[in-house]
């Protein structure tokens, strides 16, 4: 029944037309397009995706534990409220004469003490509107933060953003996301025993191909070629 059709035209089929318009409606996605609907440039993303290669661009977070060598000079001293575990939230500049040249702005400092480990942690950011609670709750989460971005280039293997606006990024990362869930989605409904990182390996050699997908996976020895990636991080693995 499969005639005709592309392993990728095949995979598509099981993203429903009518719940993803429902969606660009309710959210008014194709209220400013011109020439193009939202389904559009969602395939050709969704495409570059299924064929991706190996390196997704740094993404860069001003926040870091300050070092002991760091000397700093406090300008000003924030009301915390203790009870949180915040100790201290001022806002300093960097003493040092080679420190202040390079970085002359000012900084955060702000000063916790971690009830669990018994530790008093300090963290130097350039962050001014968060709470003090929360850039010390981000920075305890640093590697559940790590093994996320971890996990998105070892499985999205995003090559390059297509654009530097922070919509544009979100867009790409969720079409990146919503197709992985896809393949796995089918990987149930089929019965496919193979490995998502197995399926998705095959996938982006065999799109073009008009072959059912489960007789495209059997012809690429998917069992015995590309072996089981024991040490992958699964995420959505149904």
């Amino acid at each position: 029944m499969n005639a005709g059709q592309t392993v990728f035209s095949q995979l598509m089929d099981h993203l429903p037309s009518y719940e993803f318009q429902k969606c660009v409606e309710r959210y008014r996605g194709d209220a400013h397009h011109r020439g193009f609907s939202c389904r559009d440039p969602y395939l050709a993303i969704a495409f570059a995706q299924l064929t991706y290669r190996e390196s997704l661009r740094d993404i860069e977070a001003c926040l870091g534990a300050t070092k002991e060598n760091v000397l700093l000079e406090r300008r000003y001293s924030h009301p915390v409220d203790k009870s949180t575990g915040v100790h201290s939230d001022q806002t300093v500049v960097l003493a040092t004469i080679g420190s202040a040249s390079a970085y002359p702005d000012t900084l955060r400092r702000v000063s916790y003490f971690d009830a669990v480990t018994g530790k008093r942690l300090v963290f130097l950011t350039n962050n001014f509107t968060l709470p003090a609670l929360i850039i010390a709750q981000i920075y305890k989460q640093r590697w559940q933060v790590e093994l996320f971005f971890r996990w998105v280039k070892m499985h999205l293997r995003i090559k390059a953003f297509y654009g530097t606006s922070e919509n544009t990024v979100k867009t790409q990362i969720w079409i990146a996301v919503s197709i992985y869930v896809l393949v796995a989605i089918v990987r149930k409904r089929l019965g496919i025993e193979a490995s998502l990182y197995q399926i998705l390996q095959i996938f982006s050699l065999t799109l073009f191909e008009k072959t059912p997908i489960l007789q495209a996976l059997q012809e690429m020895g998917c069992d015995n070629d590309l072996g089981d990636i024991c040490n992958q991080l699964n995420l959505f693995d149904l």
